[in-house]
């Protein structure tokens, strides 16, 4: 059976897809419980113009629409990055069941605004940090430099 890394992967190559776009490369994919890739998406906020255009929320929304449910509690979700505050709470409403995080976000993830012991997502959810997280670091330091050469 596939594991992490390989999803982790996944995502990346939506990250990828991002800074191609321009888009802050953020990568997300949604696997459900029989390993079967249900959702995907990379930011978009630019290419929309939409501030909530995150991957997270996209690829959440593809999830809900193939599976034709609101919940998504079987299923694993892998980003890249360590989810905002917005897409955190989205996790916790959709009650994904697992998720999986590349790399920690030290300035706008929402682990900076939680209280000691909180957490924004389900309570059953379990939550797997550090896959990849050397790539995953590496995909947002190297568009972020490239910004500033330009």
């Amino acid at each position: 059976m596939l594991g992490d890394e390989y999803f982790m992967g996944l995502a990346l190559n939506e990250a990828r897809m991002a800074a191609a776009e321009g888009e802050i490369p953020v990568g997300a994919v949604i696997v459900a419980a029989n390993g079967r890739v249900i959702g995907r998406g990379h930011n978009q906020t630019e290419r929309l113009g939409d501030v909530t255009a995150h991957a997270e929320m996209l690829a959440i929304g593809a999830a809900t629409q193939t599976l034709g449910g609101k919940y998504l509690p079987g299923c694993t979700l892998y980003v890249t990055l360590e989810p905002c505050p917005m897409c955190a709470g989205a996790i916790g409403w959709s009650q994904l069941g697992r998720i999986v995080i590349g790399a920690p976000d030290p300035k706008r993830g929402y682990s900076t605004i939680l209280r000691p012991g909180a957490t924004p997502f389900h309570p059953r959810a379990e939550v797997c940090e550090g896959i990849r997280e050397g790539e995953c670091r590496a995909v947002i330091r190297d568009f972020f430099l490239d910004k500033r050469t330009k």
